[in-house]
């Protein structure tokens, strides 16, 4: 075995052994299945897709009948309204159902494979003399596993709709604002896609913003998942100690070995919160002031005639859908933190369990060469001259 201090694996290594493993759900005798499941999820994204639009041209109708005071027409998109809202929401329930199967299929998949890794073998009693960070391997089998198999999923859902909506709304925005002109030095300029250009530079903003804020977010969801497996790992710890044949030791008092250690998880824990408040309000800041701005760009437009009321609405919320497509980044930038915290724990396991095989191997091969050379000096201990 090499005396080497252990050297932790860096994040691409990590990453590297988790999707190897991980990706097998998706490469087994079920893959039929588990390939169905993204079918269905994808099939899904583009008819909630269908459904926002239609919806978005609903409040452009429904709010010009309401500016031209027409109640014939506004009768009549309220009866439209019905199935629309009907099919969205049957749409969004299907959509749960859909997500969470996969996860719960992919999940199921990753933790057997997982059991199967560490119990197989006598892994699991040989792990403690490995190193490395594999600490409570049970609680990184049912909980680690879970983030990790669960995030993905929400994730890959998530932009694909955003970018499906970035697409298809920024269409909408173009068509409905038009382009602006504005007095400069004497002359009017005209801004082609105003409301385009005014969406992309409010979202890299506000993604700016959060990137800048949530920097360290990541560092700080490691630490703490950390120090909340050595809580768990002392207490485990003491409490196989007390249930032991073995008379304590009395010199050791429990309380002090554990105190530490939970101060260290609440001391994380107070900065996973201040972070998590500041990232919380760039986020909320954005969900109140996407809307007005929406209506405010619409404002100079509407008021001299040039855009209807509901051309207002509809224009609104598309700025709305785009801008929440382009914040994908900033409304999963804590998610994506905890998954790879997580899936970096999961892939400390496989590697500690890698490094047992590692060592099984080359024990049987230093025992092989050693029985081949003793065999093979044998005879010369056995042939002599006879007496």
């Amino acid at each position: 075995m090499s005396l080497d201090p252990y050297l932790p694996p860096d994040q691409r290594r990590l990453l590297s052994r988790f999707w190897e493993s991980a990706s097998g759900f998706w490469r087994g005798r079920s893959a039929w299945r588990a390939w169905f499941l993204v079918a269905v999820m994808v099939i899904t994204v583009f008819l909630q897709l269908w459904a926002q639009y239609r919806l978005n041209f609903w409040n452009r109708d429904f709010f010009n009948a309401i500016g031209r005071k027409d109640g014939t027409e506004l009768w009549r998109q309220a009866m439209l309204f019905v199935p629309i809202a009907a099919a969205s929401i049957s749409l969004v329930i299907f959509s749960v159902w859909a997500r969470m199967t996969t996860q719960r299929e992919w999940r199921e998949w990753l933790s057997s494979h997982l059991y199967g890794f560490w119990l197989g073998g006598g892994r699991y009693r040989r792990l403690r003399f490995m190193l490395g960070e594999h600490q409570t391997p049970e609680y990184r089998i049912a909980e680690d596993a879970k983030v990790a198999t669960d995030v993905p999923v929400d994730l890959v859902v998530g932009l694909l709709s955003s970018v499906l909506n970035a697409i298809t709304f920024i269409g909408v925005l173009w068509s409905v604002g038009g382009s602006f002109v504005v007095p400069f030095f004497g002359q009017r300029v005209s801004i082609p896609g105003y409301l385009v250009l005014a969406v992309v530079a409010y979202s890299a903003l506000v993604t700016a913003a959060m990137m800048f804020i949530g920097r360290h977010l990541m560092r700080v969801l490691a630490e703490s998942k950390r120090a909340e497996a050595d809580l768990r790992a002392i207490g485990a710890h003491l409490r196989e100690s007390g249930e032991g044949s073995a008379p304590p030791d009395a010199r050791t008092d429990g309380r002090q070995v554990i105190g530490p250690a939970l101060a260290k998880v609440i001391a994380q824990w107070r900065g996973l919160c201040g972070q998590l408040m500041r990232m919380t309000l760039v986020s909320q800041t954005n969900l109140l002031l996407t809307p007005v701005i929406a209506l405010l760009l619409c404002m100079p437009k509407y008021l001299v005639g040039l855009m209807s009321l509901g051309e207002v609405v509809q224009a609104a919320a598309a700025f709305t859908i785009v801008q929440g497509a382009f914040n994908w980044i900033t409304d999963s930038y804590a998610r994506l933190a905890e998954w790879r915290s997580s899936a970096n724990r999961v892939a400390s396991l496989l590697l500690a369990l890698d490094m047992v095989d590692t060592l099984d191997r080359s024990a049987t091969e230093i025992r092989s060469t050693l029985k081949a050379e003793v065999n093979h000096l044998a005879p010369d201990y056995t042939d002599g001259p006879s007496l």
